[in-house]
């Protein structure tokens, strides 16, 4: 578990060249899922990231809490827990009890963004709100200090295997001059269609964390691919 906002904080600027992983669960082998959360433990990644969707705000359902909980004892990487969920402030505190290091909400979904951003830090868990391919950079300008990450989708939520969307690119762009402009320590993190064909160009426009699902969990080598995409 992360040991504090203040440790995460030390980490942005002290690793700002660093390139992070958060392969996608939702990706993984169910069948064999203990062992899906053993390789991940044995490879370079830093996160695991967990899409929790509720068939309401995105058209397709997950998993939930009881899958974080089956895999906490066992996950040595941080537990990074993407909602894609209405209402997600009601189940702040619930997330933080099955283990979740960071909790990311989307902005589409949270009408008192910043009241929902301030319970989760008030949970000791790290702060992220998510951007749909079709919301602007620009609604974040009031709330860009306050957060910790930034998760912008490079697909329309709900399905994993979807063609990455080139325009994200530029949004990356527009959202590092945000980061900057502001003075907030923000990471930048990329989700949907990510692979080794545009992790360099990622991380090139400002990204810091690419989520990356059947790039890694169906890759013939997956512990190689996590490799690829810090390296790109």
């Amino acid at each position: 578990m992360l040991g504090g906002l203040t440790a995460f904080s030390y980490f942005c600027k002290k690793n700002t060249m660093a390139h992070l992983v958060s392969p996608s669960l939702l990706a993984a082998d169910f069948t064999k899922l203990g062992q899906e959360v053993e390789m991940i433990n044995s490879s370079a990644a830093e996160w695991l990231h967990l899409d929790i969707m509720d068939g309401v705000f995105v058209p397709n359902i997950s998993f939930g809490l009881p899958v974080l909980e089956s895999i906490r004892p066992i996950l040595k990487k941080k537990m990074d827990v993407h909602l894609m969920i209405v209402n997600p402030e009601r189940y702040i505190e619930a997330f933080k009890k099955a283990g979740a290091d960071i909790l990311t909400v989307h902005y589409e979904t949270c009408p008192h963004l910043h009241r929902t951003i301030q319970e989760i830090k008030a949970h000791q868990m790290l702060a992220g709100v998510s951007l749909n391919p079709h919301t602007p950079i620009t609604l974040l300008e009031e709330i860009i200090a306050e957060v910790d990450m930034v998760l912008l989708m490079s697909v329309n939520p709900g399905f994993g295997g979807q063609r990455f969307i080139n325009s994200t690119l530029a949004k990356v762009e527009k959202l590092k001059e945000l980061i900057l402009c502001k003075n907030s320590n923000a990471l930048i993190q990329i989700d949907g269609g990510v692979d080794e064909t545009n992790a360099s160009a990622l991380y090139k426009a400002g990204a810091d964390c690419l989520v990356a699902g059947s790039a890694v969990f169906r890759a013939a080598d997956p512990i190689l691919a996590i490799n690829n995409l810090k390296n790109a």
